[in-house]
């Protein structure tokens, strides 16, 4: 009886130490899940954050900004927004809504008109450069415009373009190309602003 005995305390200690292997094995699973799910959670919450922090396309940057509303009802009313939102890359020098008001009286509300769509969209192309273009990358002298015409360029004392608007915000990154913001509204040499504001309503 006592050899019988014996042996069952034995087997009775053998399960007892399965069941407790078993269940810290459950234990150990258990905190591997947790701690993946952790990791996947943390992974999941960088991506969000970095998505976060990429730049617009050059539309959505114009407008988030605030300063470029004139801009903005310009480009879109020249049917400009999917261009300028597309791959690209593009340079845009942007004029701010106070470059637009600088212009002639009149100038923007006939630009805006339906008829004259093309010059519209002649000033506005005039502003961007096939490709990114950072400040740094700038020399002087002629630079060609998606439009076809030239601007020029003048670094002796910023960046000074055709002599009438200077860069006074530089490098403001987009998705789709680098946005310089400048004072003044540049217009190609095929356009005559006196003679188009003649063909403008009163």
């Amino acid at each position: 009886m006592k050899r019988t005995s014996t042996r069952l305390m034995a087997v009775g200690a053998v399960a007892g130490l399965v069941v407790l292997s078993a269940c810290g094995s459950d234990g150990n699973d258990e905190g591997s899940a947790d701690e993946s799910t952790t990791t996947e959670a943390v992974a999941e919450t960088t991506e969000a954050d970095d998505m976060a922090d990429e730049p617009g396309t050059i539309v959505d940057v114009a407008v988030a900004n605030g300063s470029f509303g004139t801009l903005v009802t310009a480009v879109t009313a020249a049917d400009l927004v999917d261009t300028l939102s597309s791959e690209g890359p593009y340079t845009v020098f942007a004029p701010t809504d106070d470059a637009f008001a600088a212009l002639p009286e009149g100038l923007v509300d006939c630009l805006l008109l339906e008829e004259n769509v093309d010059a519209l969209s002649a000033i506005l192309t005039y502003h961007v450069v096939s490709g990114e273009v950072l400040s740094t990358d700038l020399t002087d002298g002629p630079v060609a415009t998606v439009q076809t015409e030239d601007i020029t360029v003048d670094l002796s004392d910023g960046v000074v373009l055709n002599d009438t608007a200077t860069v006074v915000i530089a490098d403001v990154p987009a998705s789709n190309g680098v946005i310089h913001a400048i004072d003044g509204v540049l217009v190609p040499p095929s356009i005559d602003v006196e003679a188009f504001l003649e063909t403008c309503p009163a």
